[in-house]
């Protein structure tokens, strides 16, 4: 049995026997691909849909549509590579960053303290307490703006204040997918992976058409910045959630130093609220382990995003409408 997988718009031909299973298909991906099993997504067209590891032990011949003509397979997932040079290059950053800190820190010893009562001031003197690190997804349309918008939360002046006062040194702030967090059920705002190694805000609206109001976005960081503390959602958690956006609003000048709500904290059913059908998450109860991957994150009760091109996404969302009018058919038929 002959089966042709597309990867990044390149079709990969595999030779299996007519016993194989999809767990074969996969290790045989892995095997050809370098992209472990963990991080596989596979897309069939028209039908069964997306199948995420660990695979099933489904005969091919059973799962495939081969007669069909719209038959496809997608495979969305990160070489092993890919995702190594990113640690490597969030490490050396890392180090960078370090070094420079300890460079000013030493600099700054050897200087006399200026005495000075008035005068323009930064809000934070450590430039270690921030953002090391922005990464807009560029198989994305617009990546520009969407790192316009990181820079916007990285750079605003109440978000900087918080992050010295309490210290916080994140790697990365990047966007999410909404591909890759939203389901038919729920949809998910924001993540905080590793105790804040990398935080990951949901940015763009679901039709990547444009961008979330930026308020939301940025009372989605004060969540997932107090999850650098407290990961699960308790008092301690929602009292240090209270007093980081607080710690914000005082620190945008822009709107005066007024808070918007005179909520003293807050509670889940703040953030969790029926939509169009769908409920909105902030993040997953906490903070999660995993790895990074481009395009996607990784743990171990979410799947690998891997990167996926605009033709994937398009491919995601016309696999979605098919079951929908098949199941539109089926209650037809059924009256």
């Amino acid at each position: 049995m002959q089966v042709t997988v597309h990867h990044h718009g390149t079709p990969h031909s595999f030779q299996l026997s007519t016993s194989a299973t999809l767990q074969d298909l996969s290790a045989a991906i892995e095997s050809a691909l370098n992209i472990p099993v963990e991080h596989q997504k596979l897309l069939i067209a028209p039908k069964p849909g997306m199948q995420k590891a660990p695979f099933p032990p489904t005969t091919l011949s059973d799962i495939l549509p081969l007669s069909s003509p719209k038959f496809k397979i997608t495979l969305l997932g990160t070489p092993a590579k890919a995702i190594a040079d990113l640690h490597e290059q969030a490490t050396s950053e890392r180090k960078r960053q370090e070094t420079r800190a300890s460079a000013l820190a030493e600099a700054r010893k050897k200087q006399p303290t200026p005495s000075r009562s008035s005068g323009i001031h930064t809000l934070s003197s450590n430039s270690n307490y921030t953002f090391h690190r922005l990464l807009p997804l560029n198989y994305l349309p617009n990546p520009d703006r969407s790192l316009q918008f990181l820079t916007r939360l990285r750079d605003d002046p109440g978000i900087r204040a918080a992050m010295t006062k309490h210290k916080f040194s994140v790697p990365l702030l990047t966007e999410m997918n909404p591909a890759e967090h939203t389901t038919s059920e729920s949809r998910t705002l924001g993540l905080n992976r590793n105790q804040g190694e990398v935080i990951e805000l949901r940015l763009r609206t679901d039709a990547y058409d444009g961008y979330r109001d930026y308020r939301t976005i940025r009372k989605t960081l004060c969540h997932e910045l107090a999850h650098c503390v407290f990961g699960p959602h308790d008092r301690n958690f929602w009292d240090l959630t209270a007093q980081i956006e607080r710690e914000v609003e005082a620190g945008d000048w822009k709107s005066g130093g007024n808070r918007l709500t005179g909520q003293e904290f807050y509670n889940p059913a703040d953030w969790e609220r029926v939509q169009s059908g769908e409920e909105e998450f902030i993040d997953e109860c906490g903070w999660t382990g995993g790895e990074f991957v481009l395009g996607g994150l990784r743990d171990g009760n979410r799947e690998s995003g891997g990167t996926e091109s605009r033709r994937e996404i398009l491919a995601r969302a016309a696999e979605e409408r098919l079951k929908k009018e098949g199941r539109k058919e089926t209650q037809d038929d059924g009256r």
